[in-house]
């Protein structure tokens, strides 16, 4: 008899056979957007949501704030077992003009002097994501700058009243009708919309936990 093999178990990135989509993670964050990058490389997912404060504490640099906060959010939902034994994604995003951080705007005045600011300028975007399990965590920094043409305030004014620049960092969304106003783009698009694939790739393929997963099944009458 010939000895038995050990079968070290299939790669990260090799699909597992037609089947229901079991969570092999679960993502510390709310942001629809997220979720739509996750399920775009196969990775099936629960949600929870951390009360964490996203803010940046006095001194602190844009980078240190992005990668502490994507932690934070990935330990919370770890450590208090709402991750229910998955490992935990935390993810955080700044847009940075110069020096300063712009938030998500809180009404109009804010969010169409965001978009006043930006208009015909460069800013970088910059969106740190953790992965916290069992045996350890992980932390990866992207960063992009992109490059607004000149924004007219009728036009800014039409964007905001379409409800797509609100809760959204700096004000705008890249994958929604303010991609109109991109003029350039350098790194990543999916960094700016959220979650930066490549990184998060990189995270989830050093802790064992696979992608190019099937996608979820949806309920009959489901949109």
């Amino acid at each position: 008899m010939s000895p038995a093999r050990h079968n070290p178990g299939p790669a990260p990135w090799q699909a597992a056979p037609p089947a229901a989509a079991v969570p092999v993670v679960c993502l510390a964050s709310g942001s629809p957007r997220r979720r739509e990058l996750l399920l775009q490389i196969g990775v099936p997912h629960t949600v929870s949501v951390p009360g964490i404060p996203e803010e940046r504490a006095a001194g602190e640099g844009v980078e240190a704030c992005v990668q502490r906060l994507a932690l934070a959010k990935a330990r919370a939902v770890h450590a208090t077992g709402l991750a229910g034994g998955l490992p935990a994604l935390g993810a955080d995003t700044a847009v940075v003009l110069g020096t300063e951080m712009l938030g998500k705007p809180a009404h109009r005045d804010e969010g169409m002097a965001m978009l006043a600011r930006l208009s015909g300028a460069t800013h970088r975007v910059l969106t740190a994501v953790a992965l916290v399990h069992d045996g350890g965590e992980a932390l990866r920094l992207s960063e992009s700058r992109v490059r607004f043409r000149a924004i007219a305030p009728p036009e800014a004014e039409a964007y905001w009243a379409s409800g797509d620049p609100r809760d959204k960092a700096g004000g705008y969304a890249i994958q929604g009708l303010g991609a109109v106003f991109i003029a350039a783009l350098e790194g990543s698009y999916s960094g700016v919309m959220g979650l930066p694939l490549f990184e998060t790739a990189a995270l989830l393929d050093g802790a064992g936990v696979p992608r190019w997963q099937p996608a979820p099944v949806q309920s009959q009458g489901a949109r």
